[in-house]
């Protein structure tokens, strides 16, 4: 195991009903002048947003609000928020919605507080400083409400790419189980997608006797195949969902990664495909994956022979653990299949002949040096092949 260093102080306020406290953690954490992010759709139908009002009334708070968050979201929204709340002399932001709002949240929270352009975080800069933010989670997928990270799309070559830094680290983070009953199972089955990417990527590693890491990871890994098809079935399933809620969070707080290197190397890949068909960031992952695995194999078989073994119920083959590892791959992606996701290029509207924009966005796009490094280092053939075997 390495050295490691883990910050995590988010305040978690778990369970029904749980949004009408956002006035009150607002004020517990400092903030005055409350800017309100959010995408729109079922946060305003579903009467989320009004509650969300009332509650920083009944707290004596000001706010102003910034709708409008896609998926994927985008670099011009942020500019606008940053300017919204340095006009309104806003001290604190409070996301209500998925990943997207809320990274697009801490985006703008690092950008007021930042001379320079926003995006330079999203070039390699850390982020030491921003407003506080405080989340309520509307989806369980990207596991921003408890991380340091955040993702963002630049609209000037559609570059999507990631900053981090423990200053965008929610303050509190208001997760009620019952938000996400609503969700379609398409849009749950992506969460719970985007979960099992974040917990595989840290899975695949180059460190050595991470045992403790890998039991968790493994656990968390057993509770989604369990869970998920309950929830697919039966949306209303307020336990199944709060299972999930919770073990999203925990796949990407970073507690399952201390100690160990991590991988990366699929979300990367995958954001070429969100950036340029907008697709649904956990979709895009379902195609992704099992090729990128199959073609990383080899690097280390009995790691992922291991997890074959022991979160997918494989047999283990001592004469051929090669066999075993593919075996696990492919019970993966017969799950994926069984919840709903796609696994291939033409389910996402993905097209063969882009394959090249793709890997020249991926290696050259934004600073890149025409590599991209985690589990195994690959280049753009590498690449290019990786997304071949997507098709």
């Amino acid at each position: 195991m390495e050295n490691f260093t883990f910050y995590s102080p988010t305040f978690f306020a778990f369970g029904k009903d749980t949004e009408q406290q956002a006035g009150d953690l607002v004020k517990r954490f400092g903030g005055s002048k409350v800017l309100i992010h959010y995408g729109g759709g079922s946060v305003v139908r579903s009467g989320l947003l009004d509650r969300v009002k009332a509650s920083l009334e009944n707290a004596g708070l000001a706010f102003v609000e910034l709708g409008g968050v896609k998926p994927n979201p985008r670099s011009g929204l942020v500019y606008e928020g940053i300017e919204l709340c340095k006009k309104e002399n806003v001290d604190f932001i409070l996301a209500v919605g998925g990943g997207s709002t809320i990274d697009s949240s801490k985006a703008i929270a690092a950008g007021c507080v930042y001379d320079g352009d926003f995006w330079d975080f999203y070039c390699g800069k850390r982020i030491e400083e921003a407003l506080p933010i405080g989340t309520i989670l509307t989806i369980a997928a990207a596991g921003s409400e408890g991380s340091p990270d955040s993702v963002i799309t630049k609209e000037e070559g559609m570059f999507k790419r990631g900053a981090s830094g423990d200053a965008i680290r929610p303050k509190f983070s208001i997760l009620n189980p019952a938000l996400t009953q609503t969700l379609p199972a398409y849009q749950t089955a992506c969460g719970i997608t985007d979960i099992m990417a974040h917990l595989y990527e840290r899975y695949l590693t180059n460190t050595k006797d991470v045992e403790v890491t890998d039991r968790l990871i493994e656990a968390l890994l057993l509770t989604m195949i369990y869970e998920g098809p309950r929830v697919i079935e039966n949306p209303d399933d307020y336990e199944a969902r709060a299972n999930i809620m919770w073990a999203g969070m925990m796949a990407h707080n970073h507690s399952c990664g201390v100690g160990r290197s991590q991988d990366w190397n699929s979300h990367t890949m995958e954001h070429e495909l969100s950036a340029l068909y907008d697709c649904a960031h956990g979709a895009g992952l379902a195609v992704t994956m099992p090729a990128m695995f199959k073609y990383v194999l080899d690097h280390d078989v009995m790691r992922f022979a291991r997890v074959a073994v022991r979160v997918w119920g494989c047999q283990m083959d001592f004469d051929d653990p090669r066999k075993t590892a593919l075996a696990g791959i492919e019970a993966f992606k017969k799950f994926l299949i069984s919840i709903g996701m796609p696994v291939t290029f033409g389910e996402i509207g993905a097209k063969k002949e882009d394959i090249p924009k793709l890997v020249q966005s991926l290696c050259y796009g934004n600073g890149g040096e025409g590599k991209i490094s985690g589990f195994v280092t690959l280049d753009e053939k590498d690449c290019a092949k990786i997304y071949e075997m997507m098709i």
